[in-house]
Formats: structure tokens, sequence, C-alpha cells
């Protein structure tokens, strides 16, 4: 009965995405992103974690926040209230704000780590990829608000970088990756539609990766972290290469949406972020670099119980050895383009 109630609801949650990315209405649109919203909080509210659903109720109400701004946007851009122009700058800022708060981006993060915090490690994949497509395709549809998305994309760089330094919780660090992410793929999508969308499919291709481990062994803190790897070398290496990975360091594979995305804004003659957004993800892969440095190297006798990783598994290896021939595939990816 239980997995029944899962296949349902992640159903419907996969239904309320689709509709709300290719829908023709604006209540079409609103209505898909509520089947999304209700679709997730029975997912993370389960009675295996009794912070579940703490992280269920402060998800419900940001996203009611956010439900409520684009509603209002909606109601302003139909009734024509307001002069024309001054009725599209309005709603488009309401819009996009709503959707920036809806996807986690700072600086309307604050409800991002919090929920994370609580959830299991596959509500959290659910969260750092699945729920980021909607809001993300209906802001790349949407009226270019030029100083409200370059102000978001400023703060993912910076909030990610500074507050990511201060925890010991996976989940929490995931999470401000991800708002690091949802900059660079603010950007991207201000330029060029594909390019988000690869580097999104990248991202998560990564993330499925780190999360799969970090399910596998059962960890969720620093401590844990570097205790189990000791004892796996093999996951060690997968997990230092999807780390560094992560972060955007050449040459693996998520320095590629990097480049592309820094590529097409100098072509756009967007020089100064550009730069400021380089400057400001060498906090967030300080954090990574530490992360893996401090695997690689610390050594602790304490043995503890993880679960068997499933090192046979076909599916598992071949996604880990994307990252390890990342590099040629980013290469020859460029003659498409």
């Amino acid at each position: 009965m239980w997995y029944l109630n899962k296949m349902l609801f992640g159903s419907f949650l996969a239904l309320g995405t689709m509709v709300a990315a290719s829908s023709y209405s604006w209540m079409g649109m609103w209505m898909g992103l509520e089947i999304n919203l209700l679709s997730f909080i029975p997912l993370i509210s389960t009675s295996k974690n009794m912070y579940s659903s703490e992280s269920a109720l402060k998800y419900f109400i940001a996203q009611v926040m956010a439900s409520t701004i684009l509603l209002l946007a909606i109601i302003i851009l139909s009734t024509k209230i307001l002069y024309p122009l001054q009725n599209s700058i309005q709603s488009s800022l309401l819009f996009n704000t709503s959707l920036l708060l809806k996807m986690g981006a700072a600086p309307l993060h604050f409800w991002f780590p919090e929920v994370m915090e609580g959830l299991n490690w596959l509500n959290s994949m659910i969260l750092l990829t699945w729920q980021k497509i909607a809001p993300m395709m209906l802001l790349s549809y949407s009226g270019k608000t030029l100083l409200l998305l370059v102000t978001a994309i400023i703060s993912c760089m910076f909030v990610s970088g500074v507050m990511g330094q201060n925890h010991l919780s996976l989940r929490k660090i995931m999470a401000y990756s991800s708002i690091n992410h949802i900059g660079w793929m603010i950007a991207a999508s201000l330029f060029f539609e594909m390019i988000w969308m690869i580097y999104f499919i990248i991202y998560s291709v990564i993330t499925l990766n780190i999360v799969v481990m970090f399910k596998k062994l059962n960890i969720f803190y620093m401590k844990q972290l570097t205790l189990s790897m000791n004892q796996e070398p093999l996951i060690k290496m997968f997990f230092i290469l999807n780390f560094l990975s992560l972060g955007g360091l050449p040459p693996f594979l998520g320095f590629f949406p990097k480049w592309l995305t820094i590529q097409v804004m100098i072509n756009e003659s967007f020089f100064s972020l550009a730069i400021v957004m380089i400057l400001a993800t060498l906090a967030t892969l300080y954090f990574y670099m530490r992360i893996t440095f401090s695997t690689l190297v610390l050594s602790m006798n304490t043995f503890i119980q993880i679960n068997e990783f499933p090192t046979h598994k076909f599916l598992i290896m071949s996604i880990n050895l994307v990252t390890l021939a990342s590099l040629i595939l980013s290469t020859l990816i460029f003659n498409f383009f």
C-alpha cells in the first residue's frame, strides 16, 4: 500500500510539472504548479523520519507564498488594472519573484536548506532536480526583468559561497550547492534557452551520482562521510571525482555547462557579470575542495556499520564512468555547436 501511494503521488508530481511547462493559459500553468506542490507534500511526509513533517510544513508555507504572488501577477496581467507598460513591468516582476521563491533562489532561499535537512536522500534528489524544472522553464519563457534576475544571480553566487562554509550536514551543503547552480542556470536562460537545459541535465546526472552514494552508505554528515570513505576506496574515488565535477573544476563534466554559459555571456558583452560569477563561484569551489581533500587525506580508525554498496550494479558504475569520460565528451560536443 505504501508503494502504491508513492507511485500515485509520484505520477501526479510528474503530471503537474508537465502541465505547468506546457500550458497555454495562465490558470493552467498555475494549476500545474499547484498539482506539483500538493503531490510532493505526501511524498516527503513519512513516519520513519520525525523531521519530515516539519520540512513538509515549511515547504508548504514557502510554496503557498510563491503561489499567492504568482496568482496576483496573473490577476494584474489579466484584468489590466494598470497602464499597459506599467502593467507589463509590475506583473513580470511579481511573476519572476514568485518563480525565484518557488525554486529556492537567493535571496529568497530561506526555506530551501531547512527543508532539505528534514528529508531523506530520495526526496532530496527530487527537490534538488525535478522540482526546479517547471519554475526554470516558466522563468525562461517569461518577460526578462534584467535587474531582478541579475540581482538573483549575484545573490545565489555569494550566498552559496558564504553559507556553505558553515555546515557539517551534507544535505545543507547540497542545498547551497544547488543555489549556486540555480544562479548559473538563470544566467544561461537569459541568453540561450538550450544552454540552461544542458546545464540542468549535467547537474542532475552528477547530483544523482552523489546522492546514490550517500543513500547506499546511509550517511548524512561530514564525520560519517570520512569514516565510510576510508572503508570503501572505490567509492572514495567516485565521490571525489563527482564532487569536483559538481564544483565545476576542469576537466570534469561539470565544467562544461559553466564554460558554455561564460562563452555566451562574453558573446553578449556581459563581461562584468561573468567575472563576478566566476570569482564568487571560487568560494563555493573552496568548500568542495575542503570536503574532497578531507575525505582523501584524513584517516580514522573508528569502524562504523555502513550499508553494502552494490559496486557490481552496472547502472551505477556506468553513470560514474560518464564523469570519468567527461573531458573527451565535453570536447566533442563543441563540434555540434
